[in-house]
């Protein structure tokens, strides 16, 4: 596995309210929802990267406000016409 750092300012943790160590998972798991939402990452990928099993992801995504369905509503409403 490899490690990235970031520097994260003291006023930043002290507006979350969190530790170094609660603030790094958060920042983790912010960064995989995103990147799942842009289609960079599988909802696989996206878990892995925030150290959660995928089932615990998908979950997290409705609590943040993120879909888990990457359908568009056309596209849905066309896989609805064709059922």
């Amino acid at each position: 596995m490899s490690s990235v750092a970031l520097d994260v300012p003291e006023e930043t943790l002290i507006a979350l309210k969190l530790d170094a160590a609660s603030a790094a998972g958060e920042l983790r798991l912010a960064a995989a929802v995103k990147l799942y939402e842009l289609g960079r990452l599988s909802s696989g990928a996206a878990a892995a990267l925030a150290g959660v099993p995928r089932v615990v992801f998908l979950a997290k995504l409705g609590e943040l406000g993120a879909s888990a369905l990457r359908q568009s509503e056309a596209e849905l409403v066309e896989d609805l016409r064709r059922a």
